[in-house]
C-alpha cells in the first residue's frame, strides 16, 4: 500500500494559524474558557489549540463542538467580517484559499528539493508559514502554479535574471547603478536592465511595453551567466558571486500590497536612504544599514521595469559571523541556532542589545523610523550561534520624522519592533522553554535608553497591534496602517 500524501494536511496546518490569529487578535474576544473565544458580531463560539501557532479550530453549534476544515474557516471568517463591518470584499476569500494552494505547491515542491548549504541562504528560503498574522501571508496573485514557482523562495528557487538593453534616451537612473553594468555587455547605444523573469512574463504584452520592444527602445540581450535566488521579500533577489541584491517591481499582491517599486517611492529613495547611511554611520553600534544605493528603469515602463541595487552582506558583516534571517529564526528552520539552545536568556539577551539600540538610536537621534520588523532584520551569530550583529533593509519602509509626525513615527516603530519583532522571537523562545519570561529582560534592554517614549512605553497596558484582516477586507491602502490595543507584555513586570 502506498503511504498517504499529508501534503493537504500539512498545507492546512500551515494556513489556518495565521488566519486563526487574526480572528483572534481583531474580531474575537477571550471567552473564559481555555482556548475558547468569542467572535464579537456574531457571538459564535470558536475554540483552538496551540499558542502562537494556533490550530485545529472547532465551532461550537448545536451544544456540540464540530471541527472546521480549512474552506469552512475561509466561510466563517466572510461571514463574521461581513456581519462586523457590513461591506464585502470578493477577493479576499479566494485569495485565503489561494494561500492555502500555494503553501500546498510548496511543499511539494520542498520535499523533491534540497535545502541549501549556506545557513543564510537557508533562513531567507524557510518561510513556508511566512506572517503570523496575516490571513493570506502566502497567497501569490490567483496565477497557475507553473507561473510562479520557478521563482519562489520557499522551495529553493535558482533562476537567470533577463538582461534587457535600454536605449540611452530613454534611460531613467538615480544613484549608484554601476552594478548592474557589470551584467552582462549592452551594445552601443544601450544601457543594461536586469528584469525579474516573472515580472516581465506579467507586462511584456502592455501596449507600452510591446511597442518599446517592437521600435528597439528595450531589447533582450539574454540572461546572467549565473543565477540568483529569491530571497523572503521574493521579488529581492541576491547575486552571491557578486553579492548584491536587486529589486524589482512585481505586479503582484502579496501581504497586503501590490509589489511594485512605486514612483513616488522611488523619487523619495535617495533622501530617504542617505538619511539611513548618515545615521548608521555614528551609531555607536556594531549594527549596519543596507543601502538602496540607486535605481534604473525605462521612461515607457517606469514602475513596470524599475531595479533597485541594494548592497551586499560582506562589506558590513563582521568577521566570522554568520547573517540570518530574523524571520527564520522566529518561525524555525533546519540548523537554526535555537534549535540548541538549553537556556534561551543569554541568546535572548544578545539578541535585544544588538536589536533594539540601533533602532531607537536612529529614530531619537537621527529621525529615522527603520521598519525594523523580522523580515528587514538579519541577525548576524558567531561560531557559538550567539548575536553579535543586527543588518537593518529596506529605505522603501523607512519613514523619516521630517515627513511624519513624532506620534505616529513612534507608534510605527513600537509596532515593527516591539509587536513584530520582539514578541514573535520571545513567544518563540517561550514555546520551546516553559516557565521562562523573556520580557524583564526586554524591560532592562528598553529602559537603558533616554529615548522620552519609554517610559510610558514600559507602563501602557497596551500596544498597537496591525490589523492586516481587517486591512485586506475593507480595502486600505497597504500602508495606510490601521492598529488596536494589544495586551503589553511590557507592563507586566
Amino acid at each position: 500500500m502506498q503511504p498517504r500524501d499529508n501534503t493537504p494536511d500539512r498545507a492546512d496546518t500551515h494556513a489556518m494559524a495565521p488566519l486563526l490569529n487574526c480572528l483572534l487578535r481583531e474580531v474575537a474576544e477571550p471567552a473564559g474558557e481555555a482556548g475558547v473565544h468569542r467572535l464579537r458580531a456574531s457571538g459564535r463560539l470558536l475554540r483552538v489549540r496551540g499558542g502562537r501557532r494556533p490550530g485545529d479550530p472547532e465551532l461550537h453549534a448545536d451544544g456540540a463542538w464540530r471541527p472546521l476544515t480549512h474552506p469552512e474557516l475561509v466561510k466563517l471568517t466572510v461571514e463574521e467580517l461581513r456581519e462586523a463591518t457590513g461591506v464585502s470584499h470578493p477577493e479576499l476569500p479566494g485569495e485565503m484559499i489561494d494561500s492555502r494552494d500555494a503553501v500546498a505547491a510548496i511543499l511539494a515542491a520542498r520535499d523533491r528539493a534540497t535545502a541549501p548549504k549556506d545557513p543564510y541562504t537557508r533562513s531567507e528560503q524557510s518561510l513556508v508559514t511566512g506572517h503570523p498574522h496575516h490571513p493570506a501571508p502566502k497567497a501569490r496573485g490567483g496565477g497557475p502554479v507553473a507561473s510562479w514557482l520557478p521563482y519562489a523562495p520557499e522551495a529553493y528557487a535558482r533562476f537567470p535574471l533577463v538582461l534587457l538593453g535600454v536605449r540611452e534616451d530613454t534611460v531613467v537612473e538615480e544613484g549608484d547603478t554601476t552594478a548592474l553594468d557589470a551584467l552582462g555587455t549592452a551594445p552601443h547605444g544601450y544601457r543594461l536592465l536586469p528584469a525579474h523573469p516573472w515580472q516581465l512574463d506579467l507586462v511584456a504584452a502592455r501596449p507600452e511595453i510591446r511597442e518599446a520592444f517592437e521600435d528597439g527602445r528595450l531589447i533582450r540581450l539574454g540572461t546572467t551567466p549565473r543565477p540568483v535566488w529569491p530571497t523572503a521579500a521574493i521579488r529581492t533577489v541576491y547575486a552571491p558571486d557578486r553579492d548584491l541584491f536587486l529589486k524589482f517591481s512585481l505586479d503582484v499582491r502579496i501581504t497586503n500590497d501590490i509589489r511594485r517599486l512605486w514612483r513616488h517611492d522611488l523619487r523619495r529613495l535617495r533622501r530617504v536612504d542617505a538619511a539611513a547611511v548618515s545615521a548608521f554611520a555614528v551609531i555607536e553600534s556594531p549594527a549596519a544599514w543596507l543601502s538602496d544605493r540607486g535605481y534604473r528603469t525605462a521612461d515607457r515602463a517606469f514602475e513596470e521595469l524599475a531595479v533597485l541595487v541594494r548592497d551586499g552582506l560582506r562589506p558590513h558583516l563582521l568577521p566570522g559571523t554568520t547573517p540570518l534571517l530574523a524571520a527564520a529564526l522566529a518561525e524555525g528552520f533546519e540548523g537554526s541556532p535555537l534549535d540548541t539552545l538549553t537556556d534561551p536568556a543569554p541568546w535572548w539577551t544578545a539578541y535585544l542589545r544588538q536589536v533594539v539600540r540601533p533602532a531607537l538610536e536612529a529614530f531619537h537621534r537621527h529621525g529615522v523610523v527603520l521598519e525594523a520588523h523580522l523580515q528587514n532584520t538579519l541577525v548576524a551569530v558567531d561560531a557559538t550561534g550567539l548575536p553579535v550583529q543586527a543588518l537593518f533593509r529596506d529605505a522603501e519602509g523607512v519613514k523619516l520624522l521630517t515627513d511624519v509626525d513624532r506620534e505616529a513615527g513612534w507608534e510605527r516603530l513600537v509596532y515593527c519592533l516591539i509587536v513584530n519583532n520582539l514578541t514573535e522571537m520571545a513567544a518563540r523562545l517561550s514555546h520551546h522553554h516553559p516557565g521562562w519570561d523573556p520580557w524583564p529582560a526586554a524591560r532592562t534592554e528598553l529602559a537603558r535608553h533616554t529615548v522620552p517614549e519609554i517610559p510610558a512605553l514600559l507602563t501602557s497596558p497596551t500596544l498597537p497591534g496591525k490589523t492586516n484582516l481587517l486591512l485586506r477586507w475593507t480595502g486600505a491602502d497597504g500602508a495606510d496602517a490601521r492598529y488596536l490595543p494589544l495586551p503589553n507584555p511590557l507592563a507586566d513586570h
